[in-house]
């Protein structure tokens, strides 16, 4: 994966390091090339040939979780989200079930952005089940909005307008699937003591082979990374003006 440049991104993710109250928000924007890149080859013939799959064999993907507020993701006709069948990995009693599947030439992808944006970690093993697909761009966008507006209503305020449309100027959202990332807490980057709410969305836009990575994180005085941010109480206030 080769990251891409985007001035738009830069900006955005300078404001994305707010503090209010005794938390602080930590979050980035990154743009991926799917192009494969050194190891990453290498990776890719074992990885799409394991165990006789192929790079278009499906596995499962853990459910879309509720968003903030526990508010529910909508199948109506109009949502455009539908679902695989899927043999589970018990029993062939138990015969096939209703879920998300991705192929793994995808999962890889999505893999390999996380191997390059945290790079003091190593995403090699993650499973599909550590991925969902979210069931629509609405649902992603009203749970960023809700966990951002109620951390840093002030200064969220200032960037939300731009923050979508410099992600939609990149990727073109309506073209996009959506996943994400929620894996346990001891593969989690974010999954320290002390992290009050995390996201990992990946926006795979397939024509244009790119992927845009937007993580966040909000961190409590008792979590390491709050000291490790780069924000401090004497920080002068970010500037919001575009």
């Amino acid at each position: 994966m080769k990251l891409l440049e985007n001035n738009g991104f830069e900006v955005i993710n300078s404001s994305l390091f707010m503090e209010s109250g005794d938390a602080k928000i930590v979050g980035r924007m990154e743009s991926y090339s799917c192009k494969m890149i050194g190891t990453e080859k290498q990776f890719y013939k074992k990885f799409a040939g394991d165990s006789g799959r192929t790079p278009h064999t499906l596995e499962a993907l853990s459910p879309p979780q509720n968003g903030y507020g526990c508010y529910s993701y909508s199948t109506s006709p109009g949502s455009q989200y539908s679902r695989s069948f899927s043999r589970s990995s018990g029993s062939e009693d138990e015969g096939s079930v209703l879920c998300d599947t991705i192929e793994r030439k995808t999962l890889f992808h999505l893999i390999s952005t996380l191997n390059a944006a945290f790079a003091d970690y190593d995403f090699s093993t993650a499973k599909a089940d550590e991925f969902t697909k979210e069931p629509n761009l609405q649902f992603v966008t009203s749970n960023v909005d809700n966990l951002l507006s109620i951390s840093a209503t002030t200064q969220y305020s200032k960037i939300h307008d731009k923050l979508w449309v410099t992600l939609n100027e990149e990727i073109d959202l309506m073209e996009c699937d959506i996943y994400s990332y929620n894996p346990d807490l001891t593969s989690d980057p974010f999954g320290e003591d002390g992290s009050i709410w995390s996201f990992n969305y990946f926006f795979f836009n397939k024509k244009l082979k790119r992927i845009v990575l937007f993580t966040c994180r909000a961190l409590s005085p008792y979590s390491q990374g709050f000291y490790d941010s780069g924000l401090g109480p004497n920080e002068e206030e970010m500037d919001y003006s575009f």
